[in-house]
């Protein structure tokens, strides 16, 4: 007989216990840009700054414990200046960089030189 698992007794997914290193924080950020969702970037600064200790980053930052809680929330869609803050306070950068890679200029291939028998 099958047990059934009810989706309240599934505990719920929480990032931040995962974000310890600055390599994973910078590869999970570097996932959700690519997302282009402003409250997806929101969420993943909250995440970020609940591994980090909010009431840290919300002192780094200049924001409010509350509002920063309140700008972080997954509905939200924070200003520039708020995300440029918080990123200075967890110590990360967005970098932009183009959509498409440029193509490399083709380089002509030469033929290669043969060598004469001439005596």
């Amino acid at each position: 007989m099958k047990k059934s698992i009810k989706i309240d007794d599934i505990p719920k997914f929480d990032a931040a216990r995962y974000l310890k290193s600055e390599e994973t924080i910078a590869a999970y950020l570097t996932e959700v840009l690519k997302e282009n969702d402003a409250a997806l970037l929101a969420t993943a600064l909250g995440d970020i700054a609940r591994a980090r200790g909010m009431a840290q980053i919300a002192k780094d930052s200049g924001i409010g414990r509350e509002s920063l809680y309140k700008a972080l929330r997954p509905d939200s869609e924070p200003r520039l200046d708020t995300i440029s803050r918080v990123c200075n306070a967890l110590g990360v950068r967005l970098v932009a960089q183009p959509i498409h890679a440029p193509e490399k200029p083709k380089r002509k291939r030469r033929k290669a030189a043969t060598l004469n028998n001439a005596a």
